[in-house]
């Protein structure tokens, strides 16, 4: 089990949030990424309506052979209030402490949220990356800060981001027909790089693998407590309980099917089946 490296307190407001995205933006290394990567990690969080909980997800993507290697979860208190830009503060806490409960070691990790494509270069995935010492990429689904031109209409094309006269990131189209992804390099990596293994890691859907399973896991396992009515967890402050026990065999299985019976449409992908509780909050 591999524990990320505790960089800092997560015990402060928005004000000291930003100070600290000052200080540690320049710790964050753009490295060319070549590999290897046959072992991609991603993390999601889902939260709990009216609750100050939120259910981390962790999965490891066997890129080669197309299957899960290995997953994890937590149920976590959320102790950060969503503010634009200090997404890493919310959320990092809650997906750390999945990603540290996966027996595996993965060698990239994907994150739904900017890397260096961030107005003060420290997004979600470069911020995390200097907590897990690793390569990460940020792979998120709208852009935070740049400028691009239109994108092709094939899988694989890409276009610029653009901020300042500097190149941050990429516009990606990772499936023909569906919108494109905005990608940006975390700690340990470059824009080829992070691009490169976005691509890879991709399985004809809108997000690449680790993240999407991540995700549905999320919603899952956030279904399941929700049925079992889990209100709140002991004690004061951040608190992981890991999910083991919600955590079940055919969660290695594909999860584009029903879940707990019943499922929606997702617009991402025709053939896509998720989580209805999507449609709760």
């Amino acid at each position: 089990m591999f524990r990320p490296h505790r960089l800092h307190s997560w015990e402060v407001d928005s004000k000291e949030a930003r100070i600290m995205q000052r200080s540690l933006a320049p710790l964050v290394q753009a490295r060319p990424f070549r590999g290897p990567a046959g072992l991609a990690a991603g993390a999601d969080a889902s939260y709990l309506p009216e609750t100050d909980l939120a259910v981390g997800a962790a999965v490891i993507w066997d890129i080669e052979n197309r299957r899960i290697a290995a997953r994890a979860g937590v149920l976590a208190r959320v102790t950060f209030p969503y503010r634009s830009g200090l997404l890493s503060f919310r959320e990092a806490p809650v997906l750390l402490a999945a990603l540290g409960r996966l027996d595996l070691k993965p060698h990239v990790y994907f994150f739904d949220g900017q890397g260096r494509a961030h107005p003060l270069g420290l997004g979600l995935a470069a911020h995390a990356g200097l907590w897990l010492r690793a390569p990460t990429v940020g792979c998120a689904k709208s852009r935070l800060v740049g400028t691009f031109e239109p994108v092709g209409p094939e899988a694989g094309n890409y276009s610029p981001l653009m901020n300042k006269g500097l190149e941050i990131g990429a516009v990606l189209r990772t499936r023909a027909g569906v919108k494109p992804v905005f990608v940006s390099p975390g700690h340990l990596m470059d824009i080829e790089g992070a691009v490169g293994i976005v691509l890879a890691a991709c399985a004809g859907y809108r997000q690449p693998e680790p993240l999407r399973r991540a995700h549905l896991l999320a919603n899952r396992w956030r279904a399941l407590i929700r049925a079992r009515s889990i209100q709140g967890l002991p004690g004061q402050g951040f608190v992981a309980e890991d999910l083991k026990k919600f955590i079940q065999p055919h969660d290695l299985e594909d999860p584009d099917q029903a879940v707990l019976g019943c499922g929606v449409h997702n617009q991402d992908h025709p053939a896509s089946i998720v989580d209805q509780f999507d449609r709760l909050d």
